[in-house]
C-alpha cells in the first residue's frame, strides 16, 4: 500500500466548506458520552452549528441512534449509561446507515472488562475512531498502557498500528496529539498542525472533539470525502484553540474562549471564506 501524506489546517478551503455545511444544514448529532464532558460537548456542537442530543433516556439509543445525521460514542459514557445502551445505539445506527464515531477513552489502562466492551463496540462498523496514541494502540492490539485517560505513548509509536487498524477495519483512524494524524483505509494520511497545549488541561476537550467529528461526518457523503471531514474537525479545533489562547488568563478562560472562537469561525461567511 502506498502512503500519501498531506497537511491540512483551517485555511484549507475544504475544511471551511465542511464548516459551512454544518452551519447551513444544522445536522442532528446524537451522543453517548460521560457526564464530565457532556456540557462542553453540547456547547462545542452548538458553536459549530449542529443540533446535539446527549444521553440515554428511555428510547433515545434506538430512536436517536437510528435517525440522527451522525452519532458518537465516548466509551467513558459507561459511567452514566450501560453497555446495552451503547450496543442499541450502534445497532440502530448500522441499520439506518448513520455514520458514527468511537472514542475509546482510557482503552489500555489496565481494566480488561472495560476494554472488552470497547472492542465489542469497535466491531460495530464505526466510520471513524478517534483517540490518543495509547488508546489507538491498545484498540489495535498493541501493548501500550495508558495512565488513566492520558496517553503514555507517542504518535510515532502509534502510527504503524493505527495504519493497520484503519486498513483491517476499513475505518478512518484519528490520533490526537501535538500534531493530529488522520489515516484512511486506503493509505491516505492527513496531518493537522497547530492547536494549543491548554487543550490538554481542560476536562472533556478530547471527548467533545469526538462529537465535532460526528458533526463533520453528518454533512459529508460516504466515500473518500470522509477523510477530509474528520481532518476538518481537528483543524477547526486547532484554530479555535489558537484564537482562545491569545487572550486566555488560564485554563478556565481558555475553555470559554475556545467555545467563543469556534462559534465565530466563518459565522456568516460562505464556503472558502476565512473566519
Amino acid at each position: 500500500m502506498c502512503f500519501t501524506t498531506v497537511s491540512m489546517n483551517y485555511d484549507n478551503a475544504a475544511c471551511q466548506s465542511v464548516l459551512h455545511r454544518i452551519r447551513t444544514q444544522r445536522p442532528f448529532v446524537y451522543g453517548l458520552t460521560n457526564y464530565v464532558a457532556a456540557t462542553l460537548s453540547a456547547n462545542v456542537l452548538l458553536a459549530a452549528g449542529a443540533a446535539p442530543a446527549i444521553g440515554a433516556a428511555p428510547g433515545w439509543a434506538t430512536g436517536f441512534g437510528g435517525h440522527a445525521g451522525a452519532m458518537w460514542i465516548n466509551a467513558a459514557g459507561l459511567i452514566n449509561c450501560t453497555a446495552q445502551d451503547m450496543h442499541d445505539a450502534v445497532t440502530a445506527a448500522q441499520g439506518n446507515g448513520v455514520p458514527w464515531v468511537l472514542d475509546p477513552v482510557a482503552m489500555g489502562a489496565g481494566v480488561s472488562q472495560y476494554d472488552a466492551i470497547i472492542r465489542d463496540l469497535a466491531s460495530g462498523g464505526p466510520a471513524a475512531i478517534r483517540g490518543n496514541a495509547s488508546e489507538v494502540m491498545a484498540l489495535a492490539g498493541g501493548s501500550a498502557t495508558a495512565k488513566g485517560v492520558e496517553t503514555t505513548a507517542s504518535i510515532t509509536q502509534a502510527l504503524p498500528l493505527a495504519r493497520e487498524l484503519a486498513s483491517s477495519r476499513g475505518v478512518i483512524v484519528a490520533i490526537s496529539g501535538p500534531e493530529d494524524h488522520i489515516l484512511a483505509p486506503d493509505g491516505r494520511h492527513v496531518t493537522v498542525p497547530g492547536g494549543d497545549p491548554m487543550l490538554t488541561m481542560v476536562t472533556g476537550m478530547g471527548c467533545a472533539l469526538g462529537g465535532l467529528v460526528a458533526a463533520c461526518l453528518a454533512v459529508t457523503p460516504t466515500g473518500p470525502d470522509r477523510l477530509v471531514a474528520v481532518a476538518a474537525a481537528h483543524a477547526l479545533y486547532a484554530r479555535a484553540a489558537e484564537i482562545a489562547a491569545r487572550s486566555a488568563q488560564g485554563t478556565a478562560s481558555f475553555a470559554t474562549g475556545f467555545v467563543d472562537a469556534l462559534s465565530r469561525l466563518q459565522q456568516t461567511a460562505g464556503p472558502g471564506a476565512s473566519g
